[in-house]
């Protein structure tokens, strides 16, 4: 929990309300990608006015919000305009600077709070508290050893074969599959270290995964819990592709134990907000193999995309009812959904050069919901946009969905 507000102080701030200056009910957001747009539609949706603090002067967020302060995320004037504007703050991504949100939190409630936040920015304090976790939540992490210094080096190399192979992650700024080295042997595990710089790593025992999957949290500021049914996802290249959200994506047992697992980790943190957790699901021998923590994300989450158009409280709805102190309803999905990411490569064609993507084709398809990021320049690996496709059973889904990677050059066309 935001240390800094007790929970029994945070009076709900209703949308369309004004304080004791007349000023309209504000939310801020630090940050300005597309995880910001969707926060600021939603916050909008209700009648909330919205603040943007991001430095980019066509940030998608900011392009439509009330107002865009346009600064760093840690400038101390920018910060005391965001303060002095909103009543309750939050934001889009794990790396802005958290002492940026302990400096708003003394003045405006601030979810999630900055030690949840610093949490989740580092690997080898948010692997210390899976692993606290793991008697609560009955999930642990793989397992993996800390390295920061060239004596921890020496001293796996030559005491923790049993790591290897394994893959080597950079404790802090490493996101979709940045950051990351596979290494097979102890003289590559010492190369892949030099090349990340002999930054603090974990190196991570490689495990023999059979699915990955993800669990939406948001928990308010008095502790009551909601969640979306689990969700399983496909990356290529480190970067996610497909998401499927429907009955049976995987086993029922698993679900559940997913779901239980991501709400112990939010309460154990205290976490104010909307939290995704993501899991390995990997062969341990069993009929449907275990589960394995891998990593949380303090915000909505590209894989609970789909809640937009197939559920009736979408991951940002419920991102602005937890930091504004409102009810938290049980969201429940209407329809089952496949969710295609759209990076840039959509924009350029097999040689590379740019190229319009065959929207006229891709609109004609049933139940097909297309949101574009408002990002003016493609650029290949960069998120642009999703796909949503939803409508009354699975296999109808899939049929669109695989006409419409196929229309678009997708990747993870067999994983659909």
């Amino acid at each position: 929990m935001n240390p800094d507000i007790h929970k029994d102080a945070m009076t709900p701030i209703y949308p369309g309300s004004t304080d004791a200056a007349g000023q309209r009910a504000t939310l801020g957001v630090l940050g300005g990608g597309q995880l910001g747009r969707m926060f600021v539609h939603a916050a909008q949706r209700l009648g909330y006015f919205t603040a943007v603090l991001e430095p980019d002067a066509q940030s998608p967020a900011g392009l439509v919000s009330h107002q865009h302060i346009q600064t760093a995320y840690d400038d101390p004037a920018g910060l005391a305009r965001l303060a002095h504007l909103c009543q309750a703050i939050t934001t889009e991504f794990e790396n802005v600077p958290a002492q940026a949100l302990q400096t708003l939190a003394q003045t405006r409630p601030v979810a999630p709070g900055a030690a949840a936040v610093g949490i989740a920015q580092d690997r080898i304090a948010e692997k210390a508290h899976f692993a606290a976790c793991a008697d609560v939540s009955g999930v642990s992490c793989a397992p993996y050893v800390v390295i920061e210094t060239p004596a921890q080096l020496q001293a796996v190399q030559a005491e923790r074969a049993d790591l290897l192979p394994g893959i080597l992650k950079t404790a802090r700024m490493g996101y979709d599959g940045k950051g990351q080295v596979r290494v097979r042997t102890a003289a590559e595990l010492a190369t892949a270290w030099a090349e990340l710089g002999g930054t603090a790593c974990v190196l991570e025992k490689m495990l023999t995964l059979t699915a990955e999957c993800s669990v939406l949290v948001a928990r308010g500021w008095n502790g009551q819990v909601v969640s979306f049914a689990p969700q399983r996802n496909v990356h290529v290249e480190g970067i996610l592709a497909v998401t499927h959200a429907y009955e049976g994506n995987m086993p029922p047992a698993l679900a559940t134990s997913a779901r239980d697992a991501a709400v112990a980790i939010a309460q154990q943190l205290g976490y104010v907000g909307v939290l995704c957790v993501e899991f390995f699901v990997v062969d341990d021998g069993s009929e449907h193999g275990g589960l394995v923590v891998n990593e949380m994300a303090p915000r909505p989450h590209n894989s609970g995309h789909y809640t937009l158009d197939a559920c009736d409280a979408s991951q940002f709805d419920l991102q602005v009812h937890a930091m504004a102190g409102l009810p938290l309803p049980q969201p429940r999905q209407h329809s089952p959904a496949i969710m295609l990411n759209l990076l840039g490569d959509v924009w350029f064609d097999a040689s590379g050069q740019p190229r319009e993507p065959d929207w006229h084709s891709v609109l004609s398809l049933p139940g097909l919901h297309l949101h574009l990021y408002g990002k003016a320049q493609a650029r290949p690996g960069r998120k642009m946009g999703h796909l949503t496709i939803t409508g009354p059973d699975v296999a109808g889904i899939k049929t669109v969905a695989r006409r419409a990677a196929g229309l678009l050059g997708l990747p993870g066309l067999n994983d659909i």
